[in-house]
């Protein structure tokens, strides 16, 4: 009898962690189209759709955490939350904690942008006191010596798309977004209203990190992930909300 309880309680045991949902964290600076965020919840998006069919084909539930950007890091190394996309190594330089890496899965591509009429190509050191839209608390590494020396001054909003929005309507002559948001926003804009690139600031590799914890299935994301990649389904991903052909590592 006590083996029977026994098996019983091991097999429910197992059932449980098998149904553990893995826990996506997302930051709610992210706009579409990264993710859509609809009172505090995802619904869609690149990411959150990546995210989902990851899960269902890891055999997991998934289970999505949207936090202030500067709490992100903190609730990986809290054991809050188990996977993080959209991200790289160098922008964490003193991170702590046990994680693995994925590959390179996407390529952020940081653009320098502005409305039709600047020339097609400008060099950023050669702006003199201008305001440039960026994103509370994005570092950006290429412009950063200019916020420093005054020559230019950041102009924060919340996520890309007021960031967007805010050039479109002229608050400032240019901002910055990366290549996926620009084609998103281009879509709803006419022609002669899109917005244009002007400058490459950076182009880097970036992918997804797993706490390295006995209770999440760490290699089965990894696999997965690589699968995901390898099949094309990550680009296809993109290419249905940027309708366009993506740029891949």
């Amino acid at each position: 009898m006590r083996l029977a309880v026994g098996a019983l309680l091991w097999i429910s045991l197992n059932v449980a962690a098998a149904d553990a949902p893995v826990r996506f964290v997302m930051a709610d600076s992210w706009a579409m189209p990264m993710v859509q965020l609809d009172r505090g919840r995802p619904t869609q998006g690149i990411l959150y759709d990546i995210m989902l069919s990851l899960a269902t084909q890891v055999g997991v539930p998934a289970e999505f955490h949207v936090l202030p950007r500067a709490r992100v890091q903190g609730a990986m190394e809290h054991g809050e939350v188990d996977v993080r996309c959209y991200a790289a190594q160098s922008w964490l330089p003193n991170q702590s904690g046990d994680y693995i890496w994925s590959i390179p899965l996407f390529l952020q591509r940081d653009l320098l942008v502005s409305r039709q009429g600047p020339p097609a190509s400008i060099v950023p050191a050669s702006l003199k006191h201008e305001s440039i839209g960026t994103v509370l608390g994005y570092v950006y590494p290429t412009l950063q010596p200019l916020f420093d020396n005054g020559q230019l001054q950041r102009e924060d909003a919340r996520n890309q798309e007021q960031v967007l929005d805010k050039l479109l309507v002229g608050r400032y002559r240019y901002a910055v977004t990366n290549q996926w948001t620009l084609d998103w926003f281009n879509q709803r804009l006419m022609p002669g209203r899109q917005l244009q690139a002007v400058a490459v600031l950076q182009e880097q590799n970036v992918g997804c990190y797993v706490r390295n914890d006995p209770k999440v299935p760490v290699q089965r994301i990894l696999r997965t992930l690589l699968r995901m990649k390898m099949s094309g389904e990550i680009d296809d991903i993109i290419g249905l909300y940027t309708g366009a052909e993506p740029r891949t590592p």
